[in-house]
């Protein structure tokens, strides 16, 4: 069996990794249903925040879930592309393996959800009540 060998650019520009950094995110964002919605509820976020006017403590941890959220989603996006091309032939660990990126996302998503209701539910409950 023959090695793949890539070809590697050993001092490439950094400004070429951030290049290819924004264009994976962009290409997730644009053809994942998933990183779309993530990213609806992320400007969601930003906008009754500023309306709510959530405090510093509270910005930061919604930045540090927007960033957790949407990076377990690149990851799964990128195992489940790995899996595809590795695995075309339906495989249970396979499966398994997708399911399992899948879980990380959906746990954060839902960590990231109930955080959120502890801030902004009170803050709705005073400007609502």
């Amino acid at each position: 069996m023959s090695k793949v060998k890539f070809k590697r650019e050993p001092n490439h520009p950094l400004w070429k990794s951030f290049y290819h950094a924004f264009a994976g995110i962009k290409e997730c964002l644009v053809n994942e249903r998933n990183m779309t919605i993530h990213f609806c509820f992320m400007i969601a976020v930003i906008i009754f925040g500023f309306v709510l006017n959530i405090s510093l403590r509270e910005w930061i941890t919604c930045i540090i879930l927007f960033a957790l959220v949407m990076s377990l989603e690149l990851v799964n996006t990128a195992i489940e592309t790995v899996v595809d091309i590795c695995s075309p032939n339906i495989n249970p660990k396979a499966k398994l393996a997708k399911d399992m990126a899948a879980g990380a996302v959906l746990l954060a998503a839902i960590a990231s959800a109930i955080i959120g209701l502890v801030i902004f539910i009170p803050r709705l409950m005073m400007v609502l009540g």
